[in-house]
């Protein structure tokens, strides 16, 4: 599998297009004696070795056939799991020989794909690792992560495909949160996920569980306090739970009835606050908005996202300077927030400070390379501002 481009097709369509089965060469029959390997794995000449059609040819060369070559096309079938399962278990076998270390190899590329925003082919590999490894957690976790990834990304652009890359995620998540033996770091994240889509019911499911079977306090007592915030919060309250649902679908009218029914039950809960501003905000109400996001505030909920809601309001409206406040508190909370620090680049932005305008965005892509409103935003920024 060359791990140096993407292509946009499936990996059945990729298995199809840029693989081809070959006999076994006299050469390859027997033993692969001269491999540091201690399996006992003989080539099965009855079995024909799938070899991938390097990037940017169009047919394969057999005289520059590689070892990388065959254990490409072997990722490639393995990734598709179009093969029988007698072959695909030989091919699994035949890769580990190839390249003993590949989980980790492979793994900290794909890691490296996903952060520079190639989803595709970060996915492509996770894909790969776990038909080679069947049953393993870390594929499948780390695959889960990638899919979480983009369908932020996605949500970030505006591009209505989010929702059903957050289905994916969580379809993915909710496989490795049924492997037996449980995987205790699935849940820990798996918690985080739900938590972050506003189903509050699963993620404290999965908080408490981690409880149950991990062994690191400091994140099992984390786990505990948040599942004991949403249990005492009622967040699984239904009207809470059904305006977080029609808001994420675009509902926001809806949403809002129902989040203020869930206000009136309980209006000391600054989720409910933060909920009814999210929607707000998402209107255009911003002065409405920001009024929410401050009651949200003086109700506990002073965390990063509630401080960057409340600056979006407060820049649209005009107060800059409070804006400014709540962005670098924000910032301070969460150093690394990309939508934090492309927020300040915004609002230098208004305040005519294209210099610093650019020095945030530019900064908001050393964190996160695929960020669509830096990108967009750099391009827009003066010579003089350092655009270039």
């Amino acid at each position: 599998m060359n791990i140096s481009s993407a292509e946009r097709d499936s990996p059945a369509d990729r298995y199809r297009n840029r693989v081809r089965f070959l006999s076994v060469p006299e050469n390859l029959r027997g033993r692969i004696e001269h491999m540091d390997h201690d399996a006992d794995f003989s080539i099965n000449p009855d079995i024909p070795i799938p070899v991938e059609i390097p990037e940017g040819e169009e047919e394969l060369n057999l005289e520059a056939l590689s070892w990388e070559m065959i254990l490409a096309g072997i990722l490639r079938v393995i990734a598709a799991g179009k093969e029988n399962p007698e072959w695909l278990d030989y091919y699994r076998r035949f890769a580990l020989i190839l390249r003993p270390g590949i989980l980790d190899e492979f793994t900290g590329a794909a890691v490296l794909k996903a952060r520079n925003g190639d989803f595709d082919l970060a996915l492509e590999i996770f894909d790969a690792l776990r038909g080679l490894f069947p049953g393993s957690p870390v594929p499948l976790l780390n695959r889960a992560l990638a899919l979480e990834e983009r369908a932020a990304l996605f949500e970030r652009q505006g591009r209505t495909a989010a929702e059903d890359e957050y289905r994916a995620a969580g379809e993915a998540y909710e496989e490795i949160l049924a492997l037996m033996p449980p995987f205790p770091d699935a849940f820990f994240n798996a918690g985080f996920f739900y938590l972050g889509r506003k189903d509050f019911h699963r993620a404290r499911e999965c908080f408490s569980r981690y409880g149950e079977i991990a062994e690191d306090d400091e994140k099992k007592e984390r786990a505990a306090d948040i599942a004991g915030e949403i249990a005492e919060s009622g967040l699984e309250d239904e009207s809470f739970r059904e305006a977080c649902e029609l808001i994420q679908r675009g509902q926001e009218e809806a949403g809002m009835r129902s989040v203020r029914d869930f206000l009136e039950r309980r209006p000391s809960v600054w989720n409910g606050w933060f909920t009814l501003g999210w929607a707000l905000r998402r209107l255009g109400r911003w002065e409405d908005g920001a009024a929410a996001f401050r009651k949200a505030l003086e109700l506990g909920g002073g965390n990063s996202d509630t401080r960057n809601e409340l600056a979006i309001c407060l820049m649209e409206t005009g107060e800059l300077p409070a804006a400014r406040r709540e962005l670098e508190t924000a910032l301070r909370d969460d150093p690394e927030n990309v939508k934090i620090i492309s927020n300040l680049g915004v609002l230098a932005l208004k305040s005519g400070d294209q210099n610093g305008a650019a020095a945030f965005f530019r900064a908001a892509l050393e964190l996160d390379p695929a960020d669509p409103l830096a990108r967009k935003l750099l391009d827009t920024c003066s010579p003089g501002g350092g655009a270039g």
